[in-house]
């Protein structure tokens, strides 16, 4: 058994905690530690104070996930003052191994390796995730993330996809005017100009103009309160409509990629939970004409892991390395 550290960086936030690995697979992951990035000049600086925090020296070996794409010499994300040099993390941090990978990578690893108690039934049929085939991930957050794995022969493999960009496609009169009234706005309107925390913004602005009533908030966060206490009727709407892309999104995902099961994944996904299985999700999901028998036939699961990045940061390398 190896003793790593996991991390996981978003724009806001670094996570890092301490996992135990072995034959492939992650053993343990220890209590998280969440900083803000804009309180540390660098990751290595971050790294660094993580340590103090723990009160030890840090394991030579890392698996580290990144809200970006992990291309090219330097890695530049949103919102987070760090630059990251992947040639160079080795010697900044003093690992000796470590693996970098995208953080919905990261999630793909998770939904590998965690055991099924944090896999919760949403639609389908309630059996465990196949041991052969396509599992399409997808995952609502600031936007729209989109992996897949693939499992054959006991051994998985994690393919990255930025399947949250894909056009936008209404199904009924109501989604025809809401696509008309975002076209206004953007050039081009993918899936995650709706299917994302600030897409609810979007999916109300659109719902008040087309009912001719005042908007009551731009503000996302409070947005998704009120749609979700329901008192706020128009934002209970834009949820409802929220939720109806979301199930059509992931039906045409495990379309295109060949999937055999589904996993809803990112911080809305375990925020909407409860909201999801008494939702037009799951009609939805399986309204995809000749195939609609075989949708109906996949399970789809939900991702309720606490930390799925850390565990997916330990879980990528564990695949390489333990």
């Amino acid at each position: 058994m190896k003793e790593i550290v996991a991390v996981d960086i978003g724009g806001t936030h670094a996570r890092f905690a301490i996992a135990t690995v072995d034959c492939g697979r992650v053993v343990s992951l220890g209590e998280a530690t969440t900083l803000r990035c804009a309180e540390h000049a660098s990751l290595q600086l971050a790294w660094e104070a993580f340590a103090r925090q723990i009160g030890q020296s840090l394991p030579r070996a890392a698996g580290i996930a990144v809200a970006c794409p992990v291309q090219g010499d330097i890695l530049k994300m949103t919102n987070n003052p760090w630059i990251i040099q992947p040639a160079q993390l080795g010697a900044k941090l003093g690992v000796d191994e470590h693996v970098l990978v995208n953080d919905f990578g990261a999630v793909g690893h998770a939904v590998a390796q965690v055991d099924a108690s944090h896999l919760r039934h949403l639609c389908g049929p309630d059996r465990p995730l196949p041991e052969s085939g396509v599992t399409t991930i997808v995952g609502p957050g600031t936007g729209l993330g989109s992996a897949y794995v693939v499992r054959r022969d006991g051994r998985y493999l994690v393919c990255e996809t930025e399947g949250g960009h894909v056009d936008l496609s209404p199904l009924d009169q109501v989604e025809d005017q809401i696509l008309q009234r975002l076209r206004r706005r953007y050039r081009r309107v993918s899936a995650e100009r709706i299917v994302s925390g600030p897409g609810l913004v979007n999916l109300y602005e659109a719902i008040a103009e087309i009912e001719d009533q005042s908007v009551h908030t731009r503000d996302d966060k409070e947005l998704w309160t009120r749609a979700l206490d329901g008192r706020d009727h128009m934002a209970s709407a834009a949820l409802e409509r929220f939720c109806l892309a979301l199930g059509a999104v992931a039906g045409d995902l495990a379309l295109a990629q060949g999937g055999n099961s589904v996993v809803i994944a990112g911080g809305l996904g375990l925020r909407l939970a409860d909201h999801l299985p008494n939702s037009g999700f799951a009609e939805r999901f399986v309204a995809k004409g000749r195939f609609e028998s075989m949708m109906a036939d996949m399970p789809v699961k939900l991702i309720t892991h606490p930390q799925p990045g850390l565990f997916g940061a330990a879980a990528a390398f564990a695949e390489r390395f333990a």
